[in-house]
């Protein structure tokens, strides 16, 4: 083929020294933690120095031109054309692409070349944030690999395990899943990692964001110790992505589309249209939908930023105000947490947040639009910055639509809008997140603390077939999710929480109060039976 020649791909194969091989790194790595990679500064990952030229379909291996033609496909689309030479190559690469530009089929073409299906056994690896991403993914794996004998299979948390055991037992040659569940398959021993030849992360910055780091490390661990090829898709590359690529790519290549397609610096632009005495819940559902890593919230008054906050710490966020009713200490310590990032969501007007510099800010939100259409772009430009890409989004009524319009159409915005998300939508997405973290800590427990649940089984089941006790379960997970996700994050030289040990009274029998009714109507302390003395 003319874009990638077989000299080529033996020169990439023979100097594979970009990928990481596991006992190296392993040996060589000191123990990072989420927060540490965050703020080590690196330099950026660089554009490829000896790029590929685009391949065109008719340059393509007969086996991806067939596949191609089984889809109906009659051209590539842009980051295939870009991508799958470096792929074929056997270059670890960082890929930016947004949704929906055919990024999947990038990276899922070369797997119809480079896998073998006479090997049952997993030989790719795609792993994705959420599980409807992994079904997807595994649906167009089924249209585009399925006719050249490539079984595959899906693997996401919150569902049981017999089917997923089946699909690996059978022999599937890919494989699509979430970190977590993924997880739980090698330490079970029903997936094997011996044999793969390609490790692929899909919309790499979501998976930082929702807090797969530990997972995806854990992993790590179960990859073959020899070279491997990796390679990451994300529609953003900031700072902190490239840093934490490092740990799972040594030296990986950046590779972005055009400037008539993607820029890394671009700022998404969309807003909801939203009745004013409905703000405040629906600002609610849009954090939780949007899940951001650090946001500025702009009102437009010192009341309504005061307004604001309240609901949200009612809520059960990490925010704060920034107004100039606060005094310049206050203010100056809030600047503070938001710079070292333990600060999650500032509330400010215009005039408080003039002149900040905020780096790694992902989301900008406006409660209402600015008074005047310049102040759009400096609200919207606190995004975006030092190479990432940002975020803007508005909350308009009918009337204050007519001014979004307006500024739209001043700087040739494309302002997209979104439906306003209901209160289903935000249950799905809670639910499949408080999923992954509780199987993540069932994961993480020892044989004793498993061996000690088991005692609370039977009423936990008679909980929840309880239509008025399900409220326990409920407040419950609600407690753990808003203080696994949502707690604020703890400053630099604060004291950890004070845990207040119990000294265990084994041998001794429990004091009355000690052993309060659990919920067993009628029974009083005087009406328990007596003990008995011996």
């Amino acid at each position: 083929m003319n874009a990638v020649n077989q000299s080529a791909v033996r020169t990439q194969d023979e100097e594979f020294h970009s990928s990481w091989n596991i006992q190296d790194t392993i040996q060589d790595s000191c123990p990072h933690t989420f927060e540490s990679l965050l703020n080590t500064p690196s330099s950026p990952v660089g554009e490829p120095q000896n790029p590929l030229p685009e391949a065109a379909l008719q340059d393509l291996p007969d086996r991806i031109r067939a596949a191609v033609k089984l889809v109906g496909w009659t051209k590539l689309m842009p980051v295939q054309c870009r991508a799958i030479p470096y792929l074929l190559a056997r270059r670890d690469m960082l890929i930016q692409a947004r949704t929906g530009s055919g990024k999947t089929g990038a990276f899922l073409l070369p797997m119809v070349e480079r896998l073998d299906p006479a090997v049952p056994t997993c030989q790719a690896l795609i792993l994705v944030p959420t599980r409807e991403l992994a079904r997807q993914v595994w649906q167009e794996a089924e249209t585009l690999c399925g006719e050249v004998g490539l079984r595959h299979a899906v693997i996401y948390g919150g569902v049981g395990y017999g089917a997923q055991i089946d699909a690996l037992r059978e022999g599937a040659h890919i494989v699509v899943g979430t970190p977590g569940r993924i997880l739980d398959h090698l330490l079970k021993r029903t997936l094997s990692l011996d044999h793969l030849e390609m490790l692929i992360f899909d919309e790499a910055d979501r998976m930082l964001s929702m807090g797969f780091y530990p997972d995806m490390k854990q992993i790590q661990r179960h990859l073959p110790g020899r070279k491997l090829h990796t390679s990451m898709f994300s529609a953003t590359f900031p700072d902190f992505i490239q840093r934490i690529a490092r740990e799972f790519i040594r030296t990986p290549e950046f590779l972005t589309l055009s400037q008539d397609h993607v820029h890394v610096t671009d700022t998404e632009h969309a807003f909801y249209t939203v009745p004013g005495m409905e703000k405040d819940r629906t600002l609610v559902r849009i954090i939780e939908i949007e899940n951001p890593a650090s946001a500025i919230i702009f009102c437009n008054t010192k009341s309504r930023v005061r307004y604001v906050t309240v609901v949200l710490q009612q809520f059960g966020y990490d925010a704060d105000e920034l107004s100039a009713d606060r005094s310049q200490k206050e203010r100056e310590a809030v600047l503070e947490r938001v710079r070292k990032g333990t600060l999650r969501f500032l509330v400010a007007t215009d005039v408080a947040a003039r002149g900040l510099d905020i780096p790694n800010l992902s989301h900008v939100i406006q409660y209402e639009p600015p008074e005047d259409i310049e102040g759009y772009i400096h609200r919207a430009g606190r995004t975006g910055r030092a190479g990432a890409t940002g975020v803007a989004l508005s909350l308009v009524s009918e009337l204050e639509r007519f001014t979004l319009d307006r500024i739209a159409k001043s700087y040739e915005i494309d302002m997209q809008e979104r439906r306003e998300p209901s209160v289903a939508d935000v249950e799905a997405v809670v639910a499949e997140r408080v999923t992954t973290l509780l199987e993540a800590r069932l994961r993480n427990r020892d044989k004793l603390k498993t061996e000690r649940s088991q005692r609370f089984v039977t009423l936990g089941r008679s909980l929840a077939e309880n239509e008025d006790e399900s409220a326990l379960i409920a407040m419950l997970l609600d407690d753990y999710y808003q203080q696994t996700l949502h707690a604020p994050v703890p400053q630099a030289g604060q004291p950890p929480p004070v845990s207040i040990k119990v000294k265990p009274n084994v041998g001794r029998p429990r004091r009355a109060k000690e052993m309060k009714d659990r919920g067993r109507e009628g029974r009083s302390r005087s009406s328990r039976p007596k003990r008995q003395r011996s």
